[in-house]
């Protein structure tokens, strides 16, 4: 989870329930609450552990960690080097996710696809109003880890997506990558915020409105794929941020292949996005058919 989390387009909770935790994590999420401080109060820390069901968190919450922090210096080093080919391979993966989300749409009516066009709607209009990506003051980075973290219990979107959808993914990974102290507790309190806030209105919905949540989020991703594309020119004649280092933020938009300015790798970037496609399909081959 913690390797999906680090990259767009994978969700943690599609690796939750590929895995066939899912069920285990959205229950014990639910269940740090004032029960949980008042058997710590009334009858132990071996009791409140119990309760949370502590050894399972420790477990998870270390693997999450490892991974996301080895990860983080090899995608930043992509997006530096490579960054069509590494859009290419997150497109790729997301448009996997989708297939896999609504391969388990039980029933489509008139709810559903607007719910699956409202998500699309959504996602689209974020992605356009914010093109540059400069989310970097700690207050946004306190929200974009409270929303993002939501997607560990909703199967199907990416928390890394969230963050790229925000414009904060690139300042996250760079604060991991130089261990920033600051930036990384603010990004860690917005998530703990965030996932004992919702949780139980996340398991809520998905558990009374499951095909509606998840008509929605496959929406979110198909709005997501403008944010995605890997062909990009600068819009304007200036940069809109330039940072302390010389590094420079440009208003970007979208164009094809053959506008793009630059090499397009257009062969190589069709590989990398069918190397992601086909790792999610592969994935959901092996998912346990119990795994919600």
């Amino acid at each position: 989870m913690g390797a999906a989390d680090v990259v767009p387009g994978v969700s943690g909770g599609t690796i939750a329930f590929i895995t066939g935790i899912y069920e285990e994590l959205i229950t014990s999420i639910s269940n740090i609450n004032l029960d949980a401080f008042k058997k710590l109060k009334e009858e132990g820390i071996r009791s409140a552990w119990k309760h949370v069901n502590g050894n399972f968190f420790v477990a998870l919450i270390s693997g999450i960690a490892i991974a996301a922090l080895s990860l983080s210096r090899v995608i930043t080093y992509l997006l530096d080097n490579q960054p069509i080919l590494v859009w290419s391979f997150f497109f790729g993966l997301i448009l996997g996710s989708i297939q896999l989300i609504l391969k388990d749409i039980k029933k489509w009516d008139l709810l559903s696809v607007l719910g699956l066009l409202a998500g699309t709607g959504i996602a689209a209009y974020i992605s356009l109003i914010h093109s540059v990506g400069t989310g970097g003051s700690l207050w946004y980075i306190f929200l974009s880890g409270a929303i993002g973290i939501c997607a560990m219990i909703l199967p199907g979107i990416s928390g890394a997506f969230i963050l790229v959808l925000m414009g904060s993914y690139r300042t996250i990974m760079d604060g991991i990558k130089n261990f920033d102290i600051v930036l990384i507790a603010v990004f860690a309190f917005g998530c703990l915020v965030g996932i004992l806030s919702f949780s139980r209105l996340l398991k809520y919905l998905f558990k009374h409105y499951e095909n509606l949540v998840l008509m929605i989020l496959s929406g979110f991703l198909v709005g997501s794929l403008l944010t995605i594309w890997p062909w990009k020119n600068p819009i304007g004649d200036a940069p809109v941020v330039i940072h302390s280092d010389g590094k420079e933020d440009w208003m970007m938009g979208n164009v094809l292949p053959a506008d793009y300015i630059g090499d397009s790798l257009l062969f190589y970037a069709l590989l990398a996005a069918l190397i992601g496609y086909l790792l999610i399909v592969v994935m959901a081959k092996f998912a346990p058919k119990n795994s919600k």
